[in-house]
């Protein structure tokens, strides 16, 4: 599971820039750096944030689920207002427009950006992370987080680029964005996926907004199309469930070895959703634990994820299977029910997996849509309209119209009468309901992965 070694010339993880994302934590050749000897003044450089200790305004973000746009004036008036406390941010003497004030005051990371740009260009990228540490779990990842707050900023950068008359710049660093995202691809731990999956939904948001409002040109269209391409989500789900397998196998025998250490997993035991309903031994009672607990949960873990979460994903037709991971949750589910010494770690570490199945289906979908709408797009700037069915985009306005990750099937389209249209897949439910999209309850509703359709639209004029 663990990536061949890459020469530093043309590793994007062993650039300047990329390195103080995680020198605080590793040195480049892959050590961890133990806490009393971290260096204090290190600088993060690749630390960006859009916002002062993340307080962004309410309702700044845009989201294409909802079909909202991003409220430039929003962070305009925040970025105006922080500047009365302190000077994190430049702003002008006078407000100009939203788009132009927001871009002057995320110039403080035009440096920065620059790098980054220059670093994205290398062939390869792979982190020094300590692999061959006697814990998977104890792995550090210290360059994640910086990576999701990069996209972040070149999110809104894209989006007032756009409304700025500036969609050149905004290409620019819509491609750095998804680049960065693709930089995560040949890590074998799921959390770096799932890290790469936000990004990428984090970058459709310009790309939505400029298509929304026609702002991007045909050739601009063509790079966005071909950059979207190349994310892979069924390949990286199945590396990623090979390599949480893995991840168990070593956690198993590290644990067989030193059952006394079995209470350092209670922790995560309760973060799962178990309220401590199961404890497992502590250093004592851990020493009697027999070798033969640790078997039986190794095979019952690995039988499930092989059975049914491993064969979910289909990465030869770029499809997923929602049946199948319902039967492995419904496994899972049967399994934990009654707590056992066989289940214990099992109850641990597998109730997460169908959620995160989930997540790299509509991945998927997202990526397919959006590549669609490019191409839908630039179809309308050479037809002055959008086609009747998208069997008119190939092969001249992309070499393949994606099929539907659920199911397999051409994905469902319409022309609406006000010329818009409704581009979705059938989604988790395997029911065609018409692009219907369901939302989840809350504060802040986001879109119920399993009710519904997974729709790209926009929103009428």
């Amino acid at each position: 599971m663990v990536p061949p070694p890459v020469a530093d010339e043309q590793n994007f993880a062993m650039t300047p820039i990329v390195f103080t994302s995680y020198g605080q934590m590793l040195t480049r050749d892959g050590r961890q750096i133990p806490n009393n000897q971290r260096p204090t003044n290190f600088v993060v450089r690749m630390g960006i944030e859009v916002s002062l200790n993340y307080n962004d305004p309410t309702n700044g973000w845009g989201n294409r689920e909802h079909g909202t746009f991003a409220n430039l004036e929003a962070w305009q008036r925040y970025y105006r207002e922080l500047a009365a406390k302190t000077n994190e941010f430049p702003i002008p003497a006078q407000p100009g427009s939203p788009a132009a004030d927001v871009l002057l005051a995320l110039s403080k990371y035009d440096a920065v950006i620059e790098e980054l740009r220059a670093a994205s260009q290398l062939p390869a990228s792979r982190f020094p992370l300590t692999y061959d540490n006697e814990s998977p779990a104890m792995i550090l990842l210290p360059h994640l987080a910086p990576l999701k707050r990069c996209s972040q900023v070149l999110s809104l950068r894209s989006v007032a680029e756009l409304q700025n008359g500036q969609p050149e710049k905004a290409l620019l660093d819509t491609q750095l964005g998804l680049q960065l995202a693709d930089k995560l691809r040949t890590e074998p731990f799921l959390i770096s996926h799932l890290v790469c999956i936000a990004m990428v939904q984090i970058m459709l948001q310009p790309i939505w907004e400029g298509l929304a409002e026609h702002k991007w040109s045909d050739p601009q269209l063509s790079v966005l199309e071909a950059e979207l391409a190349k994310f892979d989500f069924p390949a990286s789900y199945v590396l990623s469930i090979r390599s949480e397998m893995a991840c168990q196998n070593v956690e198993m025998e590290r644990l067989r070895r030193h059952p006394e250490k079995l209470g350092e997993m209670q922790a995560f035991s309760d973060g799962e959703g178990n309220n401590g309903e199961s404890r497992l031994p502590g250093e004592l009672v851990g020493q009697l634990v027999p070798s033969g607990w640790f078997y039986q949960n190794q095979y019952r873990g690995a039988r499930t994820q092989v059975n049914y979460y491993l064969a979910a994903a289909n990465p030869t037709q770029s499809v997923f299977s929602p049946e199948l991971v319902r039967r492995g949750d419904a496994a899972v589910a049967a399994e934990a029910k009654s707590p056992s010494p066989f289940n214990m770690l099992e109850r641990m570490m597998l109730p997460m997996l169908g959620n995160a199945t989930k997540k790299f289906a509509y991945a998927q979908a997202s990526v397919d849509q959006a590549r669609t709408a490019c191409a839908l797009e630039r179809f309308r700037l050479a037809h002055g309209e959008f086609p009747e069915s998208l069997a008119a985009l190939a092969p001249t306005f992309m070499a393949q119209v994606p099929s539907d990750v659920i199911g397999g099937q051409p994905l469902k389209y319409r022309r609406e009468a006000d010329g818009r249209f409704v581009l979705y897949s059938i989604g988790w439910n395997e029911k065609d309901d018409g692009g219907v999209v369901v939302f989840k309850q809350g504060t802040k509703p986001s879109v119920d992965l399993e009710q519904g359709d997974w729709v790209w639209e926009y929103p009428q004029k």
